[in-house]
C-alpha cells in the first residue's frame, strides 16, 4: 500500500510540473515569427467596410459605394440628397439652369434677366461640383483628398478668370482676384465660427494648420500687393513715363506670378509628402469629432465613375453659365450703374465659392474644425498662389497686359482683412463673436465697394463723365 501511495503521488506531481510547464508557456512571450504574423495581419485592411460592401482595391472603405459603373437611379437620388440639408436647399434651384440657358438665346435683349438668371443657376451647378469633389475625396487619402476638393471647388473660379480675361475684363478681374479672397477668409471663416458657436461654446483646432494657413496668407498677400506698391512708388519719378511705367509693372506682376507658384507647390508638397503624416492624424481624429458621422456613413455613395461624370457635366453647365453671366457685366455695370469693384469685389466671388462656403459651414457645424479650416485658408491659398497668378500667366501668353496693379482701396482692404484673420487664428480657438466680427468686417467693405465709383475709362464711368459734363455747362449759363 506504500509503494501505491508513493506511486500515486509521484503521478500527481509529475502531472502538476506538466500544468506549470504548460501555463509558463501560455504566458511566456510569443516567438518572433508569432509577432510578426500578428503584425502582418494587423495592418492588412478591412475587405468590407462598415455597410458590409466589399472595398475595392485603392478605394478608402469610408467612400465605398458597393456599387460599379453609373446607376441613373441611384446617382440622381445621391446627387439630390446631397451632402448637408444646406446643400439639398440648393438643389431645387436646378430648373433655373434650363432656362438660364434658353432665356439667352431666346431673349438676348433682356440682359439683366439673363445675368440674374445666370447668376442663380451658377449656384446648383457649383453645387454639383463640390458635392462630386467631396464624395470623390472620400475614396482617397485624407490629405490628398482635401488639397483635391479644394482643387475642385476651385474649377468655377478659373473658368469665371479665364472668360473675363478672354473678354478683357481686367478691372473685374483684379477685384473678383481680392474678392474671392476677402469672401473666403472673412465671410466663409466668418460663417464657420459662427456656426461652430451655435452649438458649442468654444471650438478648437490644431496649430498646424492654423500657423501653416496664416504664414502662406501673409505671403500670397504680400506677393499680391508688390506689383501695386512698385507701380505707386515709381510713379511719382518724372523721367518714366506713364506707358513704361504700366509695362515694367505687368513685367513685374509676370515675374511674381512664377514665384507664387512656386510656392504653392512647395505648398503641396509640404501637405502631400514630407508632413503628410501630420495632416492625416489631424484630418483622421476631426472624423472621430464630427457629430453626425453615424449618418455619413450609413449614406450611399457615388461611384468613381459617377463622380466623374457629375464633374464632367457640372464644370460643362458652369462653363456655358459664366460665359453668358460674364458677357451681361458690361450692360449691368453701363445701364444698372453697378460699380466694377462692387462687381468683381463681391457678386462674382459670392458665386464662384458658394459650394465651398457651405462645404467648411457644414463641417464647422458637425465640430470638424481643421477639416473646415482647411478648406477655408487651402481655397484662399489656392485664389492667392496659384488662380490668380494663372490667370497672369495666361494673359502673358494671348499678348494680354494683365498685371496686379491694384487700387488702394483693395490693397489695403485685403492687408487689414489678413490681419484680423491672422489675430483670429493665434490662439486656436474660436466662437461665434469672432465669426460674427468676421462677417461685420466684410459688409462694411462691402458697402464701400458698393458706392465705390467706376473709372471713367471703363464701361460705367462714360454716363458720369458726360453727366458731370451737363452739369458744368449748366453752372456756366447760371453764372452768364
Amino acid at each position: 500500500m506504500a509503494g501505491s501511495r508513493q506511486h500515486r503521488r509521484s503521478r500527481r506531481e509529475s502531472s502538476s510540473r506538466h500544468e506549470n510547464i504548460a501555463l509558463e508557456d501560455s504566458i511566456s512571450p510569443p516567438s518572433k515569427a508569432h509577432v510578426s504574423h500578428e503584425k502582418k495581419h494587423h495592418h492588412i485592411l478591412p475587405t468590407h467596410n462598415h455597410n458590409g460592401h466589399k472595398v475595392t482595391k485603392h478605394i478608402k472603405p469610408e467612400g465605398e459605394s458597393g456599387r460599379r459603373g453609373i446607376n441613373p437611379l441611384h446617382f440622381f437620388k445621391i446627387a439630390w440628397r446631397s451632402a448637408s440639408d444646406a446643400s439639398r436647399a440648393v438643389n431645387v434651384l436646378w430648373p433655373v439652369v434650363p432656362a438660364a440657358i434658353a432665356v439667352r438665346y431666346a431673349k438676348p435683349d433682356m440682359h439683366l434677366t439673363i445675368f440674374v438668371l445666370n447668376y442663380i443657376a451658377m449656384v446648383p451647378c457649383a453645387n454639383l461640383i463640390g458635392f462630386a469633389g467631396q464624395e470623390l475625396a472620400r475614396k482617397l487619402p485624407k490629405v490628398f483628398g482635401v488639397l483635391l476638393e479644394t482643387t475642385l471647388g476651385s474649377v468655377v473660379e478659373i473658368i469665371l478668370f479665364m472668360v473675363l480675361l478672354r473678354h478683357d475684363d481686367f478691372p473685374v478681374i483684379q477685384a473678383a482676384i481680392l474678392g474671392s479672397i476677402l469672401a473666403t477668409q472673412l465671410l466663409c471663416l466668418g460663417l464657420c465660427f459662427f456656426a461652430g458657436g451655435m452649438r458649442r461654446d468654444e471650438q478648437e483646432f490644431d496649430e498646424a494648420v492654423s500657423e501653416v494657413g496664416s504664414g502662406l496668407l501673409l505671403t500670397a498677400g504680400f506677393g499680391l500687393i508688390i506689383p501695386a506698391i512698385f507701380y505707386q512708388g515709381v510713379r511719382q519719378l518724372e523721367y518714366i513715363g506713364d506707358g513704361a511705367l504700366r509695362a515694367k509693372t505687368v513685367d513685374v506682376s509676370r515675374i511674381t506670378s512664377i514665384f507664387l507658384i512656386c510656392a504653392y507647390m512647395i505648398y503641396v508638397w509640404f501637405q502631400m509628402r514630407t508632413h503628410h503624416g501630420i495632416y492625416d492624424a489631424i484630418f483622421e481624429q476631426d472624423e472621430l469629432n464630427d457629430a453626425d458621422r453615424h449618418k455619413d456613413l450609413r449614406k450611399d455613395k457615388l461611384t468613381f465613375t459617377e463622380c466623374i461624370l457629375a464633374l464632367a457635366v457640372s464644370i460643362a453647365l458652369v462653363s456655358i453659365v459664366a460665359i453668358s453671366l460674364v458677357e451681361q457685366i458690361p450692360f449691368i455695370v453701363e445701364e444698372r450703374g453697378v460699380s466694377d469693384l462692387f462687381m468683381g469685389l463681391i457678386l462674382v466671388p459670392l458665386v464662384e465659392k458658394f459650394a465651398e462656403h457651405l462645404t467648411a459651414i457644414d463641417e464647422a457645424w458637425d465640430n470638424q474644425m481643421n477639416f473646415a479650416l482647411s478648406h477655408v485658408l487651402g481655397a484662399t491659398i489656392q485664389t492667392a498662389l496659384f488662380n490668380a497668378p494663372l490667370v497672369v500667366i495666361v494673359g502673358w501668353g494671348l499678348g494680354k497686359q494683365m498685371d496686379f496693379n491694384f487700387d488702394v482701396f483693395s490693397l489695403v482692404s485685403l492687408i487689414l482683412a489678413i490681419l484680423v484673420v491672422g489675430n483670429f487664428l493665434r490662439d486656436q480657438k474660436s466662437n461665434y463673436l469672432e465669426g460674427a466680427l468676421c462677417v461685420i468686417v466684410y459688409c462694411i467693405i462691402a458697402v464701400a465697394a458698393f458706392y465705390f465709383p467706376n473709372n471713367p475709362a471703363h464701361g460705367g464711368g462714360a454716363t458720369e463723365s458726360s453727366a458731370g459734363s451737363e452739369g458744368t455747362a449748366a453752372a456756366h449759363r447760371m453764372m452768364m
